[in-house]
């Protein structure tokens, strides 16, 4: 029996119906992260004390770096994650873009936006 080259239809509706679950639930924490940077819900009262502001600057600063690295992260996830949805539309999803084989279903389960197998991700190194 050949090695198949691809997944099938079925095999690839069950793959978009995780994908679309896990960027629907990627979007939802990224609008909160960015309310959280942008101060949406501040009610206006916190740090009106003048030494609490400036023992709070430093502390502050780093914790809106953070989320702004966390938000830049999870627009990437968000993005590969639409990407492999367009590769399911082409049924090219779950093929290795270094090997050609198909990328084990359970690498796909846990990791479904990868494009590597683990065979090729182990040889980057």
């Amino acid at each position: 029996m050949p090695e198949k080259n691809r997944y099938s239809d079925e095999e690839l509706a069950v793959f978009k119906e995780l994908i679309e679950k896990k960027i629907a639930a990627a979007t939802l924490d990224l609008e909160e992260l960015k309310a959280s940077l942008s101060h949406k819900d501040d009610n206006g009262t916190d740090d009106t004390i003048h030494s609490f502001n400036m023992m709070e600057d430093g502390a502050g600063t780093l914790t809106r770096e953070e989320i702004a690295q966390l938000a830049l992260r999870q627009e990437k996830f968000v993005k590969n994650l639409e990407n492999a949805l367009v590769r399911i539309q082409n049924k090219t999803y779950g093929v290795c873009r270094v090997t050609g084989k198909l990328i084990q279903k359970e690498r796909l389960m846990a990791v479904p936006h990868a494009t590597l197998s683990m065979e090729a991700k182990e040889s980057q190194g």
